[in-house]
């Protein structure tokens, strides 16, 4: 959950400097903190209404540019609510930032504040400070904000925030020890024929799992003939977060849902275009996965990392059916 609130304050970076780019250059005046706090008290009294509202003769906050509100529903279940808002100053018709509501499916209301991107750093490390505590609260905010803020923004994802963030990632591949081995960190989990996930660490030989069919995607019942432990190693490791959503665009009714998976990057994957190792996924690909209640889907790889997190096997099952599996709730090849 740690890493993918990271991969989520990733998104949410790169999306505010994609916002950079859509905020009109006319003056240097930024959001300071003062304003920045005072921006997360001005309430909206009815969302489905107010569309425009002035405040203190000072302030604008105006949705007419992001139109209709955000519903999502995660695999949970419940359903939640995202409005977005320019914060204008009066004078000079300024945008300083965008406001954030989000009311939860008890009515609750979370406010935040996305400054514009001339902010100073202290503002902005506090919007993640608070966005970060509403997530503690709010299972998956940060993930579901990113969506909604990307789908606005554009789609300038992971490597605008790297470049933004002075990140040298060829640091990171260098680190890391690329070999034979195609196999599976040992917390990465895999579904039981009984729909239960264990990690692949304790796998066994004669344990019955689902596989998949890759014409159809119709899952089948495969049994593991053994498990292959690799020697520890500092291996590089290809991270895929993978996004699906469900859209009704004439109510922005959204239904999302999430997958994390990591490998070797020579391990093979199955994507809609083909097979491809794991290190030549791009972002943008589709592949399919199985959400919580059993459902199929096509997920969107949304932002692909590369790293070396230290010494430790990896693994990978072998059955004597061949064809793909289930890991991590995402379809992918035998070794």
């Amino acid at each position: 959950m740690q890493q993918l609130f990271r991969m989520g304050l990733v998104i949410a970076l790169s999306c505010a400097a994609q916002a950079a780019v859509a905020q009109k250059d006319t003056t240097a005046r930024t959001l300071s903190m003062s304003e920045y706090e005072h921006a997360k008290t001005l309430a909206i009294p009815d969302l489905d209404k107010d569309s425009y509202m002035k405040f203190e003769n000072t302030y604008i906050l105006d949705r007419n540019d992001y139109g209709k509100p955000y519903f999502i529903t995660g695999d949970d279940g419940l359903r939640k609510r995202i409005d977005l808002y320019k914060l204008i100053l009066k004078e000079g018709r300024t945008e300083l930032g965008t406001v954030i509501y989000y009311t939860s499916e008890t009515g609750r209301r979370y406010t935040a504040c996305l400054p514009g991107f001339r902010a100073d750093a202290k503002v902005w490390g506090k919007y993640f400070e608070d966005i970060h505590a509403i997530d503690r609260e709010e299972k998956n905010f940060v993930l579901k904000l990113s969506y909604v803020l990307s789908k606005e923004l554009g789609f300038q994802l992971y490597h605008a925030s790297a470049a933004a963030q002075g990140k040298d990632l060829s640091k990171e591949r260098e680190s890391g020890t690329y070999g034979n081995d195609i196999c599976f960190p040992g917390d990465r989990l895999v579904t039981l024929s009984n729909g239960q996930a264990r990690p692949i660490s304790e796998i066994r030989a004669g344990d019955v799992i689902l596989g998949v069919d890759p014409r159809t995607q119709a899952t089948t019942m495969t049994t593991v003939t053994g498990v292959t432990v690799h020697e520890v190693k500092n291996y590089a490791i290809t991270s895929l977060l993978l996004l699906s959503a469900e859209e009704r665009p004439t109510t922005h009714d959204i239904t999302l849902h999430a997958r994390r998976l990591e490998s070797t990057p020579n391990h093979p994957m199955l994507t809609l275009a083909g097979p491809k190792r794991a290190g030549n996924v791009q972002e943008g690909d589709l592949m399919m996965g199985r959400d919580d209640r059993g459902a199929m889907h096509r997920y969107r790889v949304w932002v692909k990392t590369e790293s070396a997190d230290g010494a430790r096997p990896v693994y990978n099952i072998v059955t004597g059916e061949g064809g793909a599996l289930l890991i991590d709730g995402v379809v992918v090849s035998q070794k």
